[in-house]
């Protein structure tokens, strides 16, 4: 069974995100980027899968700039087998990114396919339940703990009331939570394995996917300052000021 795991390029979790002077986006020259976190516990848990014999190979897909490959190669230190680049300069959209991925689905034909519950720079959430729709498979999100045997994914999922178990057929698209697992550390080896690894590049347009962009951003900023709280001689004025200047009463 071959796993396919999408991995995004985003800014560092580290890196303090900046806001461009003219408020069109966030300012990424010069700045850390590395792989999603929630899309590296997909890779390990896709790693884990191989290592108890359910998988055989382990796919990497990433869309973007050509400078994605730098996070295919860390896919594929953490252990994936090869990779593939959908390169693009066109701002994606989770829309587009699922049309690329179901392109890629029906030409791979995965058993599973794992991916990050949402991307840490925009947190859409989007892609996987798009995916899931596009390609007609079962889904399960926010996977805590995966279990594959007998043709069937079992999901333990968080939710706001708890977990929920359920069971999916194989194929299906699961999207993973940050309990799923804890990522390995790379090592300097597998970085040196990872380069002779393959990494395959193809446009949209070799995949007949449009992939321009369906919304429009007006207006990047960055969120209000918070004032610094105030002391209150007793109940009555706290009251008083959450109805009156709050106003959250």
């Amino acid at each position: 069974m071959k796993i396919l795991v999408p991995v995004k390029r985003v800014v560092d979790y580290n890196v303090k995100v900046r806001v461009k002077s003219d408020n069109t986006g966030v300012d990424i020259a010069n700045v850390k980027m590395s792989m999603n976190p929630f899309d590296e516990i997909a890779v390990e848990e896709a790693m884990r899968l191989k290592e108890k014999g359910v998988a055989t190979e382990v796919i990497a897909v990433s869309c973007g700039v050509a400078q994605c490959q730098e996070t295919l190669r860390t896919a594929m230190a953490i252990g994936a087998d090869r990779a593939i680049l959908v390169q693009t300069d066109v701002e994606l959209q989770p829309l587009a990114v699922a049309k690329l991925l179901k392109a890629l689905i029906d030409k791979e034909q995965p058993g599973l396919v794992l991916l990050g519950k949402q991307a840490i720079d925009d947190d859409c959430a989007q892609t996987g339940q798009m995916l899931a729709a596009l390609a007609d498979l079962p889904q399960a999100t926010f996977a805590s703990k995966v279990e594959v045997a007998d043709g069937k994914a079992t999901v333990t999922r968080e939710v706001d009331g708890g977990l929920e178990t359920i069971s999916v057929t194989l194929p299906a698209i699961v999207t993973v939570d940050l309990r799923l697992n804890e990522p390995r550390y790379v090592t300097l080896p597998n970085i040196m394995k990872a380069k002779k690894k393959p990494l395959d590049i193809v446009t949209p347009q070799d995949l007949g996917i449009d992939v321009s962009p369906r919304l429009k951003i007006i207006k990047v900023c960055e969120p209000p300052k918070r004032s610094a709280g105030i002391m209150v001689p007793d109940v009555s004025t706290l009251v008083d000021k959450l109805r009156n200047e709050a106003k959250v009463i």
